[in-house]
C-alpha cells in the first residue's frame, strides 16, 4: 500500500513546480521604436516582473542592450530610442539591429534567436512620418529574411479615436508585418474627473502567442500577465491531458489501497498549472491546499474512505467492483482537483484572494468549497440529479 502524508507531497509538488520553472526556455523580444513612444511602459506592463526602468523625458537606453532578470525567462533587446533627424546614424543603427537579430539565427541556438519584434509608434504624433516609414520599409525588409515575425505597436493610446486613424494611416503603407495593436499600457489621468483606462494588452499577447516558436509558448503563456484567459485556456488542457492519463492508470481497476498510484500524476498536473500561471507558491501553502483537497496530513491520500465518498459525490463517474476505483473515477477525480486548483489560483490573480490567506481557516474552506463544487459539477455532468 502507497502512503503519503501532505507534507511529503508538499515537498514534491514543490520540487516539481521548481523543475517545471527551470525546463522553460528563454522568450527573446526586441522593441524598437523613436524616443518617448514608451517602450519601457509597454514592457513594463505585458509581463508578470519589470525588467526595465522607467523615465521621464529621457531615452533609458544609450545602446542596444540584452535586459535579463535572474530567474525570469525573459530576454529584452532594448533598442535606443531612434532619432530620424538625422541626429543619430540611421544606417547604422540599422545595420547594428539586423546584425542582433542575425546573430542570434546563425548561433542556431533557440535562447539566442529573436522570437518576436515589436515596433512602436506614438498615437499622439497623429501621423506617420516619411522618414519613420522609410526606416521601417527598410528594417522589415532586412529582418525578413530572418522570419522574425514584426509587430506595429500603436503606444500612448489615449484616444482610440486617434488609435483608429493612426492604424489605417500605417496600412495604406501595406507594410509585411504581423498585425498593428493600439495599446495603452496603463491607466492614464487626462484630468481629476477622467482616467482613460488601459487596454489592447491583451489582444498584443494574442498575437504574440500565435506567432512564437511553439517552443517559447509555454514561457510566453507562464510570464505574460495580461491575458488571464490564455493561463486558464492551458492549464485546462494540462487537466485534460492528466485525466486522460488517469483513466487509463485506472483502466485496469485500482485497490482502494493502491490508489495512491494516482498521486504522482496529479502532482505533475498542479506543478504544470502552477508554472502556467507564472505563481510562486510556498511549501506551506501547498500543503494546505493539498489537505483540502487530495488527502489530509498523516492519512493514506484517496484511501478507502475519501474514495467512498468520491464515488457517493459523483454517482456517475464509476462503480465499486471488488473495492476498486475504476478509470471513469480516477479521470473525474483528476478533473476535479485539477479545475479546484485552476479556480484558486484565478482567484490569486485577480487579487480575490491573497496566497497568504490559503493559510487562514478562511482560505482552507474556501479550498474545500472549491473542490467540492467541482466534483458536484462533475456529478451533474453525467446527468445525476443534485
Amino acid at each position: 500500500m502507497l502512503n503519503y502524508s501532505t507534507e511529503e507531497m508538499a515537498h514534491e509538488l514543490l520540487q516539481t513546480i521548481q523543475k517545471e520553472y527551470k525546463s522553460l526556455n528563454k522568450f527573446n523580444i526586441m522593441v524598437l521604436g523613436k524616443t518617448g513612444v514608451g517602450k519601457s511602459t509597454l514592457i513594463n506592463n505585458l509581463f508578470s516582473e519589470k525588467i526595465v526602468e522607467t523615465g521621464i523625458g529621457r531615452p533609458v537606453t544609450q545602446e542596444i542592450k540584452k535586459i535579463e532578470k535572474e530567474g525570469f525567462p525573459l530576454a529584452l533587446y532594448d533598442v535606443p530610442g531612434l532619432e530620424l533627424d538625422g541626429e543619430n546614424d540611421v544606417d547604422n543603427l540599422l545595420n547594428q539591429i539586423l546584425g542582433e537579430i542575425a546573430k542570434g539565427v546563425r548561433s542556431g541556438n533557440l535562447d539566442q534567436a529573436i522570437h518576436c519584434i515589436c515596433y512602436c509608434v506614438s498615437t499622439p504624433v497623429h501621423r506617420f512620418e516619411q522618414a519613420e516609414i522609410d526606416f521601417l520599409k527598410k528594417f522589415i525588409n532586412g529582418a525578413g529574411m530572418y522570419n522574425v515575425p514584426i509587430i506595429i505597436v500603436l503606444t500612448q493610446s489615449y484616444s482610440k479615436r486617434d488609435a483608429k486613424e493612426m492604424l489605417n494611416a500605417i496600412k495604406m503603407e501595406n507594410l509585411n508585418v504581423v498585425d498593428i495593436i493600439p495599446v495603452l499600457a496603463e491607466d492614464y489621468e487626462i484630468d481629476e474627473d477622467y482616467t482613460a483606462k488601459a487596454y489592447g494588452l491583451d489582444r498584443l499577447a494574442e498575437i504574440i502567442l500565435q506567432v512564437i516558436p511553439e517552443s517559447v509558448k509555454k514561457t510566453f503563456v507562464a510570464i505574460q500577465c495580461v491575458d488571464l484567459k490564455m493561463k486558464v485556456d492551458k492549464a485546462n488542457s494540462i487537466v485534460a491531458v492528466a485525466a486522460a492519463t488517469a483513466a487509463a492508470t485506472g483502466a485496469s481497476p485500482i485497490p482502494f489501497s493502491d490508489a495512491a498510484l494516482l498521486v504522482p500524476e496529479e502532482l505533475a498536473m498542479m506543478a504544470k498549472i502552477t508554472r502556467t500561471f507564472g505563481l510562486s507558491i510556498a511549501k506551506g501553502t501547498l500543503s494546505t491546499i493539498i489537505s483540502g483537497t487530495i488527502g489530509t496530513a498523516g492519512a493514506t491520500v484517496l484511501g478507502k474512505t475519501i474514495v467512498a465518498a468520491i464515488i457517493k459525490t459523483i454517482p456517475g463517474a464509476g462503480s465499486i467492483v471488488g473495492g476498486a476505483i475504476s478509470a471513469a473515477t480516477a479521470a473525474a477525480l483528476t478533473a476535479a482537483l485539477g479545475e479546484a486548483y485552476i479556480a484558486v489560483l484565478v482567484q490569486i490573480s485577480k487579487g480575490q484572494i491573497s496566497i497568504q490567506e490559503l493559510d487562514t481557516e478562511k482560505g482552507k474552506k474556501e479550498i474545500r468549497e472549491i473542490f467540492n463544487s467541482r466534483l458536484k459539477v462533475k456529478r451533474d455532468k453525467k446527468g445525476q440529479p443534485k
